[in-house]
């Protein structure tokens, strides 16, 4: 696979993310953490009867203490900042299970065609809590493709997707698709015109995983009452959004994690 890099070895992660619009950063999240990760699925799933597990989404993170703890991550953060700055916000992060024969599929999009932001500077860290693989529909991109600038979007409600949306097939040459791999405790980082999406689950394994959406303070979130933006590292020098509290741990009401203690 081609940009792989490790935690130790950062060195042409900007020239990566320009040329191909992507990357992948190999072993960056611990096991403890990453059966973590799969535990919180699993309580948010328990919780939250309504919805498909594919979408458990950003509405969600502004009071879950363990959300922002994980998104806080340092190890995280160290990849944003090689091309957001040292002054990091969060805009958004969403949960994408895959259940066994039963997940749905993501049509062909660019991240940056639904997100209220200006300008679009923010990346999609892809975080891996299972295997990601083809078997299971793990996230397929087309390299180099965000050079191609906005692409328009049209209704696509005619097969099952998460989003009911797609780009214009006729833009999409899948002869050129990489499908990008993870094992567990694995990330991937795109641009947010990146075309990438993902088959459906048709195995009879989990994908477990999701992204989390990181930006400079310099880009503003348009819309209003946005429920979840948090400063995570550095300073507001913009000033530009406001910024959510950090949320506190309340016993019975969020899920237990390592360091909890530390949040009430």
């Amino acid at each position: 696979m081609m940009n792989e890099f490790s935690l130790s070895n950062l060195t042409k992660i900007k020239e990566a993310y320009d040329n191909e619009g992507f990357f992948i950063v190999r072993n960056v999240l611990d096991t403890d953490l990453i059966n973590e990760l799969d535990q919180h699925i699993d309580w948010l799933i328990a919780r939250h009867p309504d919805l498909r597990p594919e979408r458990l989404g950003h509405w969600l993170v502004a009071e879950d203490p363990f959300w922002v703890r994980f998104i806080s991550d340092q190890r995280l953060l160290n990849v944003a900042s090689l091309l957001v700055g040292p002054n990091i916000a969060f805009f958004a992060a969403d949960y994408i299970a895959k259940p066994p024969r039963d997940g749905q599929a993501v049509s062909w999009h660019q991240d940056g065609n639904y997100w209220p932001l200006e300008p679009m500077e923010v990346i999609t860290i892809w975080f891996a809590v299972s295997p990601s693989t083809c078997e299971n529909g793990c996230v397929r991109v087309i390299p180099s493709s965000h050079l191609l600038g906005p692409v328009t979007h049209r209704s696509q409600t005619e097969t099952i997707n998460l989003l009911n949306s797609e780009v214009d097939p006729t833009v999409v040459d899948e002869h050129q698709a990489v499908d990008v791999q993870l094992n567990p405790g694995d990330i991937s980082v795109h641009h947010p015109l990146l075309l990438h999406g993902s088959n459906a689950n048709t195995s009879s394994q989990w994908r477990r995983g999701g992204s989390i959406q990181y930006m400079p303070v310099t880009t503003r979130i348009i819309a209003d009452d946005w429920p979840c933006a948090f400063l995570l590292q550095g300073d507001d020098i913009a000033k530009v959004n406001h910024y959510q509290p950090t949320p506190k741990y309340v016993a019975g009401q969020h899920m237990p994690f390592t360091g909890y203690e530390t949040w009430t």
